[in-house]
């Protein structure tokens, strides 16, 4: 059993009154986790329960304050997951924690539904959410040495908890394949009743390649022809199921730099590989850089939340084709970094150093990458 970073402070948050909500995509440990803090609170009266049981879902979208009060009558904590499908969730959790203020109570959910939307309206300053990422290299690896020796796997199959866990190369394939072809696709899909399973994919396919490059929707349009609207609703509906993320260039409005197309990355590099099909050795691949680059991002971002940091992030880029992988913001300090595979480093380029003399600049790579993400 993997130890999860965020587990004590879930537990910290179980509050009377208040609801503690656990986001995140499928299969990336949710329930697990959940049940780890049940077995945690022995000395609680717990009650647990799946949205997606048919009895549940009509008790706890009942708005009937007697049955909701008959529900958790007798018990401290209530836990509930699956909840994005249960009905007026929000309503239902507001009335239930105002007329049983000594009850807590713990949900857990996939964000691509937008239950956090429906829980934090209705439950403004008493709820709480956390999110819930595929493994962080922190939680498995103990040290640079152990770090270093699981590189190329992180690299290429990712690190969600099954395939981590998974015996064998064959396996993790199978695994990363089924993740593709079911709980990826079923997500997206039922956002909005969406049935083009096809196109989803070709979408992805065309970001996956552009890991570490702007992005035009123009161009996404125009090879998948379609519509740039539909192209950005589609998009959208990626980001909140949380397979890819999206960074905006960095600009003080200085002439030359570039600040309006996106860039894209996924949270999970073995996602962004299936999707293209491409689950060879590192030692054959000619996308290493986009890999490392993707892996490093994704996971810094993930420090950051799960830091509680409150970080803001970006690229930067100038028309005469100068630019830094990342920039991160935290407390008004700009940071930015460059990500090289390997052991190289480089200098800040000239107009970046120029016009932010403020910033720390700093190369990220094998040596030092360990320090950069560890939590």
């Amino acid at each position: 059993m993997v130890n999860r970073y965020i587990t004590g402070q879930l537990i910290g948050d179980l509050k009377p009154g208040h609801v503690t909500a656990l986001f995140g995509a499928r299969r990336t440990g949710k329930t697990t986790l959940m049940n780890v803090i049940v077995r945690s609170l022995n000395d609680k009266k717990t009650l647990v329960l799946n949205g997606e049981d048919y009895d549940t879902a009509n008790m706890l979208s009942s708005l009937r304050q007697e049955t909701l009060t008959n529900l958790v009558s007798g018990y401290q904590i209530l836990f509930v997951d699956e909840a994005q499908n249960i009905p007026n969730i929000g309503k239902n959790l507001k009335l239930l924690v105002d007329t049983n203020p000594d009850v807590s109570v713990f949900v857990t959910g996939s964000a691509s539904f937008d239950l956090k939307g429906k829980i934090g309206e209705p439950l403004t300053g008493r709820s709480r959410f956390f999110m819930l990422y595929p493994f962080s290299l922190s939680e498995v690896s103990a040290n640079y040495m152990e770090a270093y020796k699981k590189l190329p796997g992180l690299l290429i199959y990712g690190s969600y908890p099954q395939v981590i866990q998974a015996s064998g190369i064959k396996e993790k394939r199978l695994i990363l394949e089924n993740i593709r072809n079911g709980y990826l696709l079923k997500d997206v899909l039922q956002m909005e009743n969406l049935k083009d399973n096809l196109f989803v994919m070709n979408l992805l396919r065309l970001i996956a390649f552009q890991v570490g490059n702007d992005v035009s929707f123009n161009e996404l349009a125009k090879n998948l022809g379609t519509t740039v609207k539909t192209v950005q609703r589609y998009l959208e509906i990626l980001e909140k199921a949380f397979i890819i993320f999206r960074l905006q260039g960095f600009s003080k409005n200085l002439r030359k730099e570039i600040s309006k197309s996106p860039r894209f990355y996924f949270w999970d590099n073995g996602i962004r590989n299936v999707i293209i099909s491409n689950l060879n050795p590192l030692e054959t691949r000619n996308d290493i850089g986009k890999l490392w680059e993707n892996y490093c991002v994704s996971e810094r971002v993930k420090k950051q939340i799960y830091k509680e940091n409150f970080s803001d992030f970006y690229f930067w880029r100038t028309y005469d084709r100068q630019e830094i992988d990342l920039i991160e913001i935290t407390d008004t300090k700009i940071s930015a970094y460059e990500f090289k595979w390997g052991e190289k480093t480089v200098s800040p380029p000239k107009a970046f150093a120029k016009n932010y003399p403020e910033a720390v600049f700093e190369t990220v790579n094998r040596v030092n990458f360990f320090d950069f993400l560890k939590l």
